[in-house]
């Protein structure tokens, strides 16, 4: 349940198996843009939410699987009627969500970006841009030696700080303003733990950034290399901030329901990857989903 998407992803796993992805069923409720004034889901949002679980149960029972592992993330945890959401959820659905904090969040991804690319990576620094928070990872082991968690999520700033269609010259740049301060406290943490060898990130934000800089299609399959230059980047954002959210709809691999957030997704990126010192980073097939049915595996032990 993240702050964009409640997503039910249907694995063959096995431990020691890689899951191999059998079905996939999502629903675009973006619960970090139903926040009322005071921070909290309002109860169209709490029943909208309820309904989608039910949904969700339903094709989990039609799909024969054997075992749920239900999480949400910041929109949830961020939410001031957390505890309130949650036992509605449980009360209605049977279903008991676990609220992943966001060190949990940079953790678990980093954990699968880890078991993508393998050892021979060396130190792994990971970016992920979510609705409601970014997640910055890095180290050379399957637990990072530091992970953090940043209220920039491209939802939450969209709805926050870009109300225009197009946004207005001065709301991008207050925008690019407060993301590179936010960053920029973090980067001491992570830059006195050396140079990393591979930058990775997750996320369909980047996803849909470095499809739009020419990156290949999702439909050619998670093997094929897919990398965003920094180069790139910085020459898509006045682009995009210039279109309106129709307009960027149309660009390749960009979703109708995202369009109105990539802006704000793109000002994340690009600030992490210049206070970073990135000029490329390489996309990541597997994120948080699969870094949460790794670690359950890993605690089923041995067939």
């Amino acid at each position: 349940m993240g702050s964009n998407t409640v997503h039910l992803l249907v694995v063959d796993a096995h431990p020691g198996a890689c899951p191999l992805p059998a079905h996939s069923h999502k629903v675009e409720l973006r619960l970090a843009q139903l926040l009322d004034d005071g921070g909290a889901i309002g109860p169209d949002g709490i029943d909208r939410l309820v309904s989608v679980v039910h949904e969700a149960l339903r094709a989990a029972e039609d799909k024969g699987v054997e075992e749920l592992l239900p999480f949400a993330t910041s929109a949830v945890r961020d939410a001031g009627n957390a505890d309130d959401v949650l036992a509605r959820v449980r009360e209605e659905t049977g279903v008991e969500l676990q609220v992943l904090s966001g060190a949990e969040e940079a953790r678990l991804t980093f954990l699968a970006a880890r078991r993508w690319f393998g050892w021979s990576a060396g130190k792994l620094l990971v970016l992920d841009i979510g609705g409601g928070s970014l997640e910055i990872a890095y180290g050379m082991d399957e637990e990072p030696d530091a992970a953090v968690s940043l209220p920039l999520g491209a939802g939450r700033l969209t709805a926050g700080w870009l109300p225009g269609d197009p946004p207005e010259a001065d709301e991008v740049r207050a925008l690019r303003r407060h993301v590179r301060t936010e960053i920029a406290r973090t980067v001491g943490e992570f830059s006195r733990l050396g140079a990393p060898d591979h930058v990775v990130a997750t996320s369909k934000t980047f996803k849909q950034l470095a499809r739009i800089a020419g990156a290949a299609r999702s439909a050619e399959g998670p093997y094929v290399q897919r990398e965003l230059k920094r180069e790139s980047l910085e020459g898509w954002v006045p682009r995009l901030a210039a279109m309106t959210v129709a307009e960027r709809a149309e660009l390749p691999g960009v979703s109708e329901g995202r369009a109105g957030q990539l802006l704000a997704g793109a000002l994340v990126a690009e600030g992490a990857m210049d206070l970073f010192g990135v000029e490329r980073l390489e996309i990541c097939p597997w994120a948080l989903r699969e870094g949460v049915i790794l670690r359950r595996l890993d605690h089923m032990g041995p067939a």
